[in-house]
């Protein structure tokens, strides 16, 4: 039990420090993490951590950190939610207007499977209105110019 542990421990440091902690933003984080689950498995997977730690553990520390993830982003004001999800949607390639249209086909993703129904709700409702806010700011998102 507390090799497991140890092992939980490493994964979660080496996830964040080499993974997680370079990306700009907990948005950002969490599309990289949604983006580790099999959408037809739901099993997370990363095959760098699989190696050195094995699939199975690092599974269950990449469920464990999802989740942590979105519970945190839901405690943070709503300010704050809008300002990250800007410098997330900045960061896309494809630009802001195509970013909210992806971030909207991405709600259900980003959301861990285990999470509770309330949070489940509170997060599409939160991401639904700070998209359609930016959207409003953006007007070149909103015309599909």
């Amino acid at each position: 039990m507390e090799e497991q542990l140890r092992i939980h421990r490493q994964i979660l440091y080496d996830l964040a420090l080499h993974y997680l902690e370079p990306l700009n933003g907990s948005f950002a984080r969490l599309a990289y993490l949604a983006s580790l689950k099999n959408p037809s498995t739901k099993i997370y997977a990363h095959d760098r951590l699989s190696a050195a730690y094995g699939p199975e553990p690092v599974g269950e520390s990449l469920v464990e950190c999802h989740e942590e993830l979105f519970e945190r982003l839901l405690e943070m004001p709503l300010a704050e939610q809008e300002e990250d999800l800007r410098q997330f949607l900045g960061t896309l390639p494809e630009g802001v207007q195509e970013g909210i249209r992806h971030c909207l086909g991405r709600i259900e993703d980003w959301i861990p499977s285990e999470a509770p129904g309330y949070l489940k709700e509170l997060f599409r409702s939160n991401l639904n209105a700070l998209l359609e806010l930016l959207r409003e700011r953006n007007p070149r998102a909103h015309s599909g110019r």
